[in-house]
């Protein structure tokens, strides 16, 4: 799928105030934000969806943004990649990109590190997971992979619920709670967990290339992101 034929195509779902030539020049203004979603996505779930596939309804999710938003400002990026993520997360969910054995089989992994967990009386090493789970290193990796797909989505969603719109844009006093809601939450963090979220949320860094830049194995950085988002969400839920 040629996502630069479907423009047209993308701009005509629905009518809108502004003009289809219009809607198509913000879109050109944000495809690369897209592109960097797809990109940092599509390592997550293994070719679950093919990658042009995946620009294409990320697209349909910065045209919904666009449309729900208004004219783009200095918040609209923000916004834009949450409505991104979540329709192609979306789109993964009603796939059933996870048949129900792989679901099974990431469940009974994630309880068995729990029992080694319980054991140790701390958190495992990823040799140590792998030596008492009998797993490869690519079987671990895969099952942290899908594991951070649901954090991620989890999270996402949670995101979306506190920038839903009403019908009438936030205050600037509601956007002021809201970072610094994020900004407490982030402080609940250590310090290399904090590195791990800023890396995969403001600068959309995949895994491999936060693995990189920490020194650590990518399995290591899913661990991470995992508990940070854990802890964030936590922290939201509550406050």
């Amino acid at each position: 799928m040629d996502m630069y034929a479907d423009y047209a195509e993308v701009c005509s779902v629905a009518a809108a105030p502004r003009s289809a030539g219009d809607e198509q020049k913000q879109l050109m203004t944000y495809l690369p934000l897209v592109k960097r979603i797809v990109r940092q996505l599509n390592s997550q779930v293994g070719g679950a969806i093919d990658r042009d596939d995946m620009e294409q309804i990320g697209l349909m999710g910065l045209l919904e943004a666009l449309r729900r938003y208004g004219t783009p400002d200095a918040q609209f990026t923000g916004f834009a990649t949450l409505r991104v993520r979540g329709a192609i997360l979306d789109e993964l969910r009603r796939q059933d990109w996870r048949p129900r054995a792989v679901r099974q089989e990431s469940h009974r992994l994630r309880d068995g590190v729990r029992e080694l967990t319980r054991k140790l009386g701390r958190e495992p090493s990823e040799a140590e997971i792998i030596r008492a789970l009998g797993l490869t290193a690519d079987a671990y990796r895969e099952h942290q992979l899908d594991e951070n797909a649901e954090a991620v989505a989890s999270f996402d969603e949670l995101l979306g619920d506190m920038n839903e719109l009403p019908s009438s844009a936030p205050s600037p006093e509601e956007l002021l709670m809201r970072r610094r809601s994020l900004e407490q939450a982030l402080l609940a963090l250590d310090p290399r967990e904090q590195r791990v979220i800023q890396m995969y949320y403001e600068f959309d860094l995949n895994y491999e290339e936060i693995a990189t830049v920490l020194d650590l194995s990518a399995a290591r950085v899913c661990q991470l992101n995992k508990g940070a988002l854990r802890k964030m969400k936590t922290f939201l839920q509550d406050a």
